[in-house]
């Protein structure tokens, strides 16, 4: 193989791989974004402590993320997902749920032990949880892909 066809199928997979992150964070901006403004919104307004509003809101927001991710974030044309959409959401929940129980846990740990603001300190923690833990989980585990083959005739 020519080192220059490899040199540019590589540099189109770097740029379709950093494309797909941009866009899961994108989807994940505005499923945080309507988690975030829920969290306060029962928070303030109801007076509901905010580890039960991070949970009413995460609820939304996972709603909004999951339906975003499965119709454009990870979608091609060029491939399928490995799984059907009930496997897909339910291990959607499962990183989902994980992720609400570290995320208002790990609130909670920094707003009692740091003396911050709740609302500070959950933009913190969410940023972590997503990087190290969302974004990865749902990529390869979640909306998993399987290459279409080209099957000789």
């Amino acid at each position: 193989m020519n080192q220059t066809f490899v040199k540019k199928r590589l540099n189109k997979q770097i740029w379709r791989e950093l494309f797909v992150f941009i866009k899961a964070q994108m989807s994940s901006l505005i499923g945080g974004i309507t988690d975030y403004f829920i969290m306060i919104f029962f928070t303030e307004v109801f007076h509901i402590h905010f580890t039960i509003s991070i949970i009413i809101g995460g609820v939304i927001g996972a709603i909004v993320n999951f339906t975003i991710n499965k119709s454009w974030t990870f979608f091609t044309k060029e491939a399928t997902y490995s799984h059907s959409a009930y496997i897909q959401l339910f291990r959607f929940t499962i990183v989902v749920l994980n992720s609400i129980l570290l995320k208002s846990y790990g609130t909670y740990l920094a707003t009692i032990y740091i003396y911050r603001n709740y609302k500070i300190d959950r933009i913190i923690i969410d940023f972590i949880i997503s990087l190290g833990c969302n974004f990865p989980l749902q990529k390869y585990w979640v909306f998993k892909k399987i290459m279409y083959q080209n099957i000789p005739k």
